[in-house]
């Protein structure tokens, strides 16, 4: 039985929102939120995951849907974000039409950020859209990827580069499946969480490094009472980004603007992109991306250098970034130039004038040299 879960609001407008509840537990209530969201008239689900995910968790989620007289039907994607693709896209939507969900039902995403990804994806394109509701099981995907609407795949031009906004009806993230991740995928959360904190919280950046000096693991309930409001305070916070923002408009370039969200993104996509989605999680690569974006702060006088340690000793203690060292600085540089975030064939930065205040600099005022250097700089750490 769930303990009582943390519920955060992402708010929209125009009496449009929905709820994200975090807690230890949160999985046994899905069958109640899904009805809640979907409303009573819903009659199917269609459950997307992987294998590995439905092998820890699907017997609950089924159980906790047909307790509330859904009929269900599941689909296992492949693992991995190199499946994050229009193919896959396209066999998820062909078992939603199979499964005969209409429009007032609802589609279930259980799993991490790519399983996130890809059914959101395709419950916006089926029958032009249909409720989804997000259950997280991964820690990058429970503080950042779940809420906010964002959707996309992959195609061999870059990464997310076809997608669409389609916000969930609600976000369940039960942090008690984090104690069933492995070593890089808590690193890979942790990365976003300390991005969280970097680009708009000071207060919540060293909130986050104190939690990770104290270690990683839940393993009294105490601690377990601590992850779980971590985790709701980054979701606050993403929420209250999102809010102000849901489009991510590309004339904002303010602080405060969807944009600074994507802070070691720039050089942590193509990292991904570089390797083929096969080396890094999407946070290492973001985690590097951090190091790369302060390093060229740095340069530019933006950021103090008592800054861009604090950062660079958040990320060490994130955990264990796979080896980069090898790779190209220039390769780097030409995939740059595919970046989704783009404008006017520039890139658009997102620096760091202070742990805590981020600042979108237009590309003309980072020199490519700079970037190279400061982007190996990165890679070597």
């Amino acid at each position: 039985m769930a303990e009582t879960l943390r519920r955060v609001r992402v708010a929209l407008g125009a009496g449009r929102g929905y709820d994200v509840r975090v807690g230890a537990g949160a999985l046994d209530a899905l069958g109640e939120v899904t009805r809640r969201a979907a409303g009573e008239d819903a009659r199917r689900v269609a459950v997307v995951s992987n294998a590995r995910v439905f092998k820890l968790y699907g017997a609950r989620a089924l159980a906790s849907l047909r307790a509330q007289r859904f009929t269900v039907t599941r689909w296992l994607m492949p693992d991995g974000e190199r499946f994050k693709t229009l193919r896959t896209a396209e066999r998820a939507l062909a078992f939603l039409a199979e499964s005969e969900i209409e429009r007032g039902d609802a589609v279930v995403a259980l799993g991490g950020g790519v399983v996130g990804d890809l059914a959101g994806f395709a419950a916006a394109l089926h029958l032009r859209g249909v409720a989804v509701v997000q259950v997280p099981t991964t820690l990058v995907a429970q503080v950042d990827a779940s809420v906010g609407g964002k959707t996309a795949v992959n195609t061999p031009a870059g990464k997310n580069l076809v997608g669409v906004f389609h916000q969930p009806r609600a976000v369940l993230a039960d942090t008690d499946t984090l104690a069933t991740l492995r070593p890089r995928e808590l690193t890979s959360g942790w990365c976003e969480a300390v991005k969280h904190g970097a680009v708009g919280d000071r207060e919540l950046f060293e909130r986050t490094k104190k939690f990770l000096e104290e270690g990683r693991d839940a393993r009294d309930d105490g601690r377990r009472q601590r992850l779980a409001d971590l985790v709701a305070a980054h979701c606050a916070f993403k929420a209250k980004i999102v809010a102000g923002d849901e489009r991510e408009d590309s004339a904002r370039a303010d602080a405060r603007s969807r944009r600074v969200l994507n802070f070691g993104h720039t050089v942590g996509h193509a990292l991904e992109a570089a390797t083929r989605y096969g080396r890094f999680r999407h946070g290492e690569a973001v985690g590097y991306g951090m190091l790369a974006a302060a390093e060229i702060s740095f340069r530019l006088g933006m950021l103090a250098r008592t800054e861009l340690e604090s950062l660079g000793e958040a990320v060490r203690l994130a955990g264990r970034l796979p080896p980069a060292d090898g790779l190209d600085p220039k390769l780097i540089l030409r995939i740059l130039r595919t970046d989704k975030k783009r404008r006017g064939g520039r890139a658009r930065w997102v620096l760091l004038e202070g742990i805590g205040r981020a600042r979108v600099v237009d590309g003309r005022e980072v020199p490519a040299s700079l970037v190279r250097a400061a982007t190996a700089a990165a890679l070597r750490r």
